[in-house]
């Protein structure tokens, strides 16, 4: 089989992969519930080799993405319930349902998109979900009181989940107007932090540390900051002055092993200064 610029070819492989009889053993025991991890690292790798602006590695991890798509719509097509056309054509009639500024009559695609247009049209999206539910009598949690906050992932990562959360909640005006007022609350909940600290339970520190953690993606998004970005950037940075320290270290004959903290942090700061002189 040769490799080709065809989506079929893929799904061809893939079909092929799954066969119980003659695909890989691997590919044939694996479920939803298995792969859903590897599709959340596939997504991230590709948001690594956008960071780093690889175009050579994005086309590979794109691809590696795309294999997720296409290895759950294999498994659900063998299940019955639906196939790899099925994914496309939900995505296409999303896309045209939620611009109609783009793909509807003259009318419509000489105005911008109204406002709260968005919102209403998510909103007969979620709908059609609960009513597909219900005709396939699966659970879609329409039986519980119904909330503004109901469809924002849980699977999310924490900073980009409360960061929806977030936004959700703003957009019925549950919300600071200005950043100055968070910065207030960071402090109120460093200093609840502080005292449960002091009292040594687990559980009161843990909740009190994701009530700063909460708090501190609220400013960010006052500060028209992504938190997960920012979070990033801190990382690359952190990685790089280490790697500084071990480099200085070896120059002097040690090692971070051998290093107490005080000749660490000497050389920490060097750096940090010299990166930012000023």
């Amino acid at each position: 089989m040769e490799p080709s610029r065809d989506i079929d070819r893929l799904i061809e492989i893939m079909a092929r992969l799954r066969d119980p009889e003659t695909g890989c053993p691997w590919d044939v025991e694996q479920t939803f519930a298995t792969i859903a991890p590897y599709t959340i690292e596939e997504a991230y790798e590709v948001a690594d080799a956008i960071e780093r602006d690889d175009m050579i590695d994005l086309v590979d991890e794109l691809g590696d993405l795309l294999l997720q798509v296409v290895f759950h719509a294999r498994m659900a097509e063998e299940a019955g319930t639906f196939d790899f056309g099925a994914v496309v054509e939900a995505i296409t009639r999303k896309m045209i349902r939620r611009h109609p500024h783009v793909f509807g009559d003259d009318t419509v695609r000489s105005k911008k998109l109204a406002k709260g247009m968005w919102e209403k049209i998510k909103a007969g999206e979620k709908a059609e979900r609960v009513a597909a539910h219900k005709a396939a009598g699966t659970a879609d949690g329409s039986d519980e009181t119904p909330s503004l906050l109901d469809d924002v992932p849980r699977a999310l990562p924490a900073l980009m989940r409360a960061l929806k959360l977030q936004k959700r909640a703003a957009n019925v005006g549950f919300d600071w107007d200005t950043a100055p007022p968070i910065l207030a609350k960071i402090r109120e909940e460093t200093e609840e932090l502080a005292e449960v600290m002091d009292e040594a339970d687990p559980d009161r520190i843990r909740e009190e540390y994701g009530d700063l953690l909460f708090a501190m993606v609220n400013l960010g998004r006052h500060l028209d900051l992504e938190p997960e970005a920012a979070l990033t950037e801190a990382n690359a940075k952190f990685a790089r002055r280490f790697k500084r320290i071990e480099e200085e270290l070896s120059a002097r004959g040690s090692s971070v092993e051998a290093a107490d903290l005080a000749e660490m942090d000497a050389i920490w700061n060097a750096v940090k200064k010299a990166e930012n002189p000023a």
